[in-house]
C-alpha cells in the first residue's frame, strides 16, 4: 500500500510549493485508516535511554511540528517519532517562503524559525493519545522574543513530562537568532543544569523523561569537546547528531537555490553528519547512546551511521525524494545485514567503524 501511495503522491507533492506540500502530507496522514504495522524483526529492537524501541528508525523533528499525526507516523513503520520543535507560546516563525527544495541535490533548505502552535495546544494533542503507547519524543525550543530562554526550556520540561517519551533540547537550529550560542560551554552548562533539575523535580509525578541534546554539525572539534564533556558531567541521557548545517558545499548543483538562508539538510549533509556522529561517539566513551541524523537515504547509509556510533537514526528530508517506502527498505537491509553477518542485535555493530571514520580526511562542506 505504501509503495502505491508513494507512486501517486510523490509526483503530486513535488508540483506544489514545498510548505504547501508538507501541510498536505500531514493532512493526508490524518485521513489514513488505522492499521497495525507489520511486526518488526526482533533483531532490530533497540534499548536506549531506558526505552525499548521496536526498530531504530525515527521520524525526525520538523515533520510533525505540532503533534498532529504522531500515531499515523508510527503506523507507517517508524520505531519512534519526534514532534516539534514546540515553544512555550505560539509563534508564527519566519515569513514565507521559508522551505526550499534543491531537487538535483536531493536536499532541503529551511528557515522556519520555530513556527509553533504553542505548548498548550500541543499538550492537549499528546495527552489525548497518551494511552496508545509508542515512543513520542518532544523537541523543545525557546520563543524568539523570550527574555529568559533557559526558563522556556524548563517550562516545557515541566509541561510535557507526563506525556513525552523523551525530550530533545534543541539549541542547534540556525533559524532563531542567537540560539546556537546556547551550545557554548558556560551557557550550555547552565541550561542543562536547569533542564535536568526540572526533570528531577517532576519525576515523582510524571515518571522518567530522558533528556537528549541536539547539536549542530558546524561545531569545531574543540567546541564538540566542551559539549560532550558538559553533557556527560550533567548526566544527559543522550545526544542527537546532527541538526541542519549553515554550510553550502561547493558540489551543490542547485546554485541559485543554495543561496537561500537557513539550514541545509538531506544528502549533502550525510558525510559531515556521519563524521560528527563518529567524533561524538569516541568522546562519549559509552556514557550515553547517540541518535544519528542527517542525509540518510538508504539501508547502506543507515548502516554506516550505526557503525559510526548511532544506536538510533532519524529520517526526514530523504522521504521527500524517496517516499515512505524508504522506512521498510532500510529495515529490510538492516535485517539482511544482521542475518548475513551472524549478529543477533544492532547493538553489536554500533560504533564499529568510529575510530576509522575519525582518522579520515575531514568532509568538505
Amino acid at each position: 500500500m505504501i509503495r502505491a501511495f508513494d507512486a501517486v503522491s510523490l509526483p503530486l507533492l513535488r508540483w506544489l510549493d514545498p510548505e504547501d506540500a508538507h501541510r498536505l502530507a500531514v493532512q493526508g496522514l490524518k485521513l489514513l485508516p488505522p492499521a497495525r504495522p507489520r511486526d518488526d524483526d526482533p533483531k532490530l529492537a533497540v534499548r536506549a535511554f531506558g526505552l525499548n524501541f521496536p526498530n531504530p528508525i525515527g521520524m525526525a523533528a520538523g515533520f510533525d511540528k505540532h503533534g498532529e499525526v504522531a500515531d499515523a507516523v508510527l503506523r507507517l513503520g517508524f520505531g519512534f517519532v519526534e514532534i516539534g520543535t514546540v515553544t512555550p507560546k505560539p509563534q508564527a516563525g519566519n515569513p514565507r517562503p521559508r522551505l526550499f527544495r534543491l531537487e538535483r541535490d536531493e536536499a532541503i533548505i529551511n528557515r522556519f524559525g520555530f513556527n509553533s502552535e504553542g505548548a498548550e495546544v500541543v499538550l492537549r494533542r499528546l495527552a489525548a493519545r497518551a494511552h496508545l503507547g509508542g515512543i513520542v519524543g518532544v523537541n523543545i525550543g525557546a520563543n524568539k522574543d523570550s527574555v529568559d530562554r533557559n526558563a522556556d526550556y524548563v517550562k516545557l520540561i515541566e509541561t510535557f513530562a507526563p506525556v513525552a517519551g523523551y525530550f530533545t533540547v534543541n539549541v542547534s537550529s540556525p533559524n532563531t537568532p542567537g540560539l546556537r550560542n546556547l551550545q557554548q560551554a558556560s551557557a550550555l552548562d547552565e541550561l542543562l543544569a536547569r533542564v535536568i533539575d526540572a526533570r528531577e523535580r517532576v519525576r515523582k509525578n510524571a515518571g522518567d523523561s530522558p533528556i537528549l541534546l541536539k547539536i549542530a554539525p558546524d561545531l569545531s572539534l574543540a567546541e564538540l569537546d566542551d559539549v560532550v564533556h558538559i553533557a556527560r558531567s550533567r548526566r544527559a541521557d543522550g545526544m542527537i547528531v546532527t541538526n541542519t548545517t549553515i554550510g553550502r558545499p561547493s558540489t551543490l548543483r542547485e546554485r541559485n537555490r543554495a543561496k537561500e538562508g537557513g539550514g541545509l539538510s538531506g544528502r549533502p549533509l550525510y558525510r559531515l553528519s556521519t563524521r560528527m556522529v563518529a567524533e561524538t561517539y569516541v568522546r562519549a566513551e559509552g556514557a550515553f547512546p547517540l541518535v544519528g541524523a542527517g542525509g540518510i537515504d538508504s539501508g547502506g547509509g543507515a548502516l554506516t551511521k550505526i557503525r559510526a556510533g548511532a544506536s538510533l537514526i532519524q529520517l526526514y528530508s530523504a522521504l521527500v525524494y524517496k517516499g515512505l517506502g524508504l522506512v521498510e527498505e532500510i529495515k529490510k537491509d538492516l535485517s539482511s545485514t544482521l542475518l548475513r553477518t551472524g549478529r543477533d542485535q544492532l547493538s553489536e555493530i554500533v560504533g564499529a567503524d568510529a575510530a576509522t571514520i575519525t582518522a579520515e580526511d575531514w568532509p568538505v562542506i
